[in-house]
C-alpha cells in the first residue's frame, strides 16, 4: 500500500510525524471507525487522543504552544486521518481554519488570548459562512450585524455549521453596513465576529441557539447544525482583526486553505478504497481464480491507482505553493475538483469490485460510498471549482491583441 501517493522532500520531523499519525489512524481509528459511523456517534476517544498528539495545534505557531507546521504537513496528515475515517478529519478541519484565520487577520490580543487554548484543543473551532437559502452565493448573505454602543448586535439564521454542538469557537460571517455606505459592493460590507459560546444543543448562550444535528446520509459522528441568532450581543474586540467590512477576504482565505484540507480527505478516503478493493480481489474468486487475475478487474485497479497518485500530487503542489507565500487559489481549486471527483470513482469503482457485497453494511466500502459525495459539495461545488479555475486561467493567459 505505501507504493502509492508518497510525498518526496520532506524533513525528518514531517515523516515523524506523519509516521506517528498513519500508526494511530491503523490502531485508533480504523478498527472503530465503521461501528462509530453507523452508530452516528462522537468518536470522543479518538478526538482525545488527536489532542495527546498535538493535531488540534499542527499549524499554529510555537510561541501559542502550537507545533509551527507547515500546511503541507497538515494537509499530509489529514490524508492520513481520513483514509481511517473522513468525519474525524472534518471535526479537525474547521478547528483548523479558525486558528488559521486568527493567525493570520486577528488582533495580537485575539492570537493571545484564543491561540494557546486552540493548540491544546480546549478550545475548539467552528466557522459559520453559509446560510438556508445561499447555496455558493456567499455575497448573499443575510445575516446581519448591528453597532449598539461597544457591542454589536447579530441576527439571522446560518447553515451546516460543522462541529456546530461540540465547538466553543465559532466565526460567523454576517453583513455590517456600519461605515459602509449605501451601494457598497457587498463583500465589502461584511464582518468576521469570534463568538463565543458552551458546547452542546439549544440556547448555548443568551441569543445564541444550536438546533439538533442534521441527519446526513454519511458523515456522520460530527455535528453539522444550523446556527440562530436573536440579538446576540458580541463585544466590538470580537471583530476579527478589529475591523469591520474585512469578513469575506478573511474568510476566502481560509477557505483557500480550506479547499486543499478537502482535496487531502479526497486522496485519504480514496487511498482507502482502492485498499479494500486491491485486497478483496485478491480474495474473492471467480471461474476458478482471484478476481484480481481478470483483465477486466486490473485495468479497473490500474485506473484506481493512478487517481489516487494524482490526486496526491496536485494536493502536495497546492499546499506547497500556499506554503511558499504565493496565491494559490488555482492550484487549491484544481486540486479540490480534482481530489474529490476521483475519490468518487475510486469509491465506486471499489464498490464494484466487491459486488453485491458491497452493499452490505458489514464491509467498510459501504460508509466510504456513503461519505464520498460529501466532497463534492464540502468547500465550494465542482461547477464553483471550475469558474474559479477559469477565471485565474483568463488572468494568466490574458489575450494581447
Amino acid at each position: 500500500m505505501a507504493r502509492l501517493a508518497q510525498t518526496h522532500g520532506l524533513t525528518d520531523v514531517q515523516q515523524e510525524i506523519l509516521a506517528t499519525v498513519r500508526d494511530f489512524v491503523d490502531k485508533e481509528i480504523i478498527p472503530v471507525a465503521t461501528e462509530l459511523e453507523h452508530r452516528d456517534e462522537y468518536p470522543q476517544q479518538i478526538v482525545d487522543g488527536l489532542k495527546e498528539l498535538g493535531v488540534f495545534g499542527l499549524m499554529i505557531p510555537e510561541e501559542y504552544g502550537g507545533l509551527g507546521e507547515s500546511l503541507l504537513t497538515y494537509a499530509l496528515c489529514v490524508e492520513e486521518i481520513a483514509r481511517g475515517w473522513m468525519s474525524v478529519s472534518g471535526i479537525i478541519n474547521t478547528h483548523f481554519i479558525v486558528a488559521y484565520m486568527l493567525k493570520q487577520h486577528g488582533t495580537q490580543e485575539q492570537k493571545e488570548h484564543f491561540l494557546p487554548r486552540m493548540a491544546a484543543g480546549e478550545t475548539r473551532g467552528a466557522f459559520s459562512m453559509s446560510e438556508p437559502g445561499l447555496g455558493s452565493d456567499v455575497s448573499a448573505i443575510t445575516s446581519k450585524a448591528v453597532k449598539d454602543g461597544d457591542e454589536y448586535v447579530l441576527n439571522g439564521q446560518k447553515m451546516w455549521l460543522t462541529n456546530g454542538g461540540t465547538s466553543t469557537l465559532v466565526a460567523v460571517l454576517v453583513r455590517s453596513d456600519e461605515g459602509h455606505p449605501e451601494g457598497t459592493a457587498p463583500h465589502k460590507s461584511m464582518t468576521t465576529f469570534l463568538v463565543e459560546k458552551e458546547p452542546g444543543f439549544g440556547e448555548v448562550r443568551p441569543g445564541l441557539t444550536i438546533p439538533g444535528k442534521i441527519d446526513k446520509m454519511g458523515y456522520k459522528g460530527v455535528d453539522t447544525t444550523e446556527l440562530i441568532m436573536d440579538g446576540l450581543r458580541i463585544p466590538a474586540n470580537r471583530v476579527l482583526g478589529g475591523v469591520t467590512g474585512r469578513g469575506f477576504y478573511q474568510m476566502m482565505d481560509g477557505v483557500e486553505v480550506g479547499r486543499v484540507n478537502v482535496a487531502a480527505r479526497g486522496c485519504g478516503v480514496a487511498q482507502r478504497a482502492f485498499e479494500l478493493g486491491v485486497q478483496y480481489a485478491q480474495q474473492r474468486h471467480t471461474f476458478g481464480k482471484p478476481i484480481a487475475q481478470h483483465q477486466a478487474i486490473q485495468f479497473k485497479l490500474a485506473e484506481m491507482a493512478t487517481k489516487v497518485e494524482a490526486a496526491h500530487a496536485m494536493m502536495v503542489n497546492a499546499a506547497r505553493k500556499k506554503d511558499s507565500g504565493e496565491r494559490n487559489d488555482l492550484e487549491a481549486g484544481m486540486a479540490k475538483y480534482l481530489a474529490s471527483e476521483y475519490c468518487k470513482e475510486v469509491v465506486e469503482d471499489a464498490f464494484r469490485i466487491h459486488g453485491g457485497y458491497g452493499f452490505s453494511k458489514e464491509y467498510e466500502i459501504e460508509r466510504l460510498y456513503r461519505e464520498a459525495p460529501m466532497l463534492l459539495i464540502g468547500e465550494g461545488t465542482a461547477e464553483i471549482q471550475k469558474m474559479i479555475i477559469g477565471r485565474r486561467l483568463l488572468e494568466e493567459y490574458r489575450f494581447q491583441g
